[in-house]
């Protein structure tokens, strides 16, 4: 049984990641930590989890618990993975895993020196819809891929962001940048799943709209191994009537097109053209966090590792610094 404690039980795991960790087979939420005591209890009441604490170590002290799920903001996320990880707990951490590539680098040697595995919640490899993306793709049924260019363009208000009390996205000292740091690493992740290794990748970021201290527009280009182009545009200060999600996937048969954060393929070729609109989970977490159970268990391999997760901060960190 995997008894699970979460270190930063905030909005995010209301519905996304929270109640899957106990409709999993072998799976069990035993306990919530969060700093203010009050809400770490009600948290506890609303979703029925037996403990709750407002201290992290007490948390990881429990010997009921083997397994720790940080949803905290990301700078906090290498010390309480490193404390975890020096007792030899499993750990499954968020994303963006930390700030930047070198503190992905110190937890993976923190890993390297534990007993306790360490999963990155890239969940969205194991969602059905961005499966279905990779099945189309791996039948090459738009030949061989030549460009794929992204478009996140968003209001500064973006409806695809969870809510929080403090907006804390919009202050890099405690999530790295903006909202390219919480949306991007969905977005860069799914391509390393699809591609593979890139060869190499380069990009700019600029604050256009001054409302905050983080960057609000960032520019790149990733080019695979495989020869494969990628061009990406995030920019979150645009008009409410100019906001798009798009990935054009476009290959010498063919294209496909979806929205990293929306429900729908679309697909066409000289022969056919189709579109498919999915229902995502419920909790949207739950199957990868599926995959995490199996692979603390020793059934499977690691659904994302922290190696994978520090090639993603390692284009992330080159787009933006």
């Amino acid at each position: 049984m995997i008894n699970w404690g979460i270190i930063g039980c905030g909005d995010v795991t209301e519905v996304k990641s929270g109640p899957a960790f106990n409709k999993i087979p072998g799976s069990r939420l035993v306990a919530v930590m969060r700093r203010d005591s009050i809400k770490a209890a009600d948290y506890a009441r609303r979703h029925n989890v037996p403990k709750w604490y407002a201290d992290a170590d007490e948390l990881m002290d429990d010997p009921e618990i083997n397994a720790i799920y940080i949803a905290t903001p990301p700078a906090f996320h290498l010390a309480y993975a490193k404390a975890a990880l020096k007792r030899g707990l499993n750990v499954y951490v968020e994303k963006p895993v930390t700030l930047n590539a070198a503190e992905t680098m110190e937890m993976a040697n923190a890993a390297k020196e534990s007993s306790g595995k360490l999963v990155v919640a890239h969940y969205r490899r194991a969602v059905p819809l961005f499966l279905k993306v990779k099945e189309l793709i791996d039948s090459k049924l738009i030949g061989e891929i030549r460009t794929v260019q992204i478009r996140m363009w968003q209001s500064a208000s973006p409806a695809v962001i969870a809510n929080s009390e403090d907006n804390w996205r919009m202050r890099p000292e405690l999530s790295g940048g903006g909202y390219f740091h919480d949306l991007a690493p969905h977005q860069i992740d799914l391509l390393l799943f699809y591609f593979g290794c890139p060869e190499k990748y380069q990009g700019y970021a600029l604050n256009q709209s001054k409302l905050s201290p983080a960057d609000d527009h960032v520019s790149g280009q990733i080019v695979f191994k495989s020869k494969i182009l990628v061009n990406g545009s995030w920019c979150f200060n645009v008009g409410e009537k100019e906001q798009t999600d798009t990935c054009e996937i476009i290959g010498t048969l063919g294209s496909i097109k979806f929205a990293f954060f929306g429900k729908y393929i679309s697909w066409k070729t000289d022969q056919e053209e189709h579109s498919i609109q999915f229902i995502h989970p419920q909790h949207i977490e739950q199957p990868m966090i599926a995959q995490v159970v199996d692979c603390f268990n020793g059934l499977r391999a690691n659904p994302c590792s922290v190696e994978e997760a520090k090639i993603t901060m390692e284009i992330m960190d080159a787009f933006t610094k």
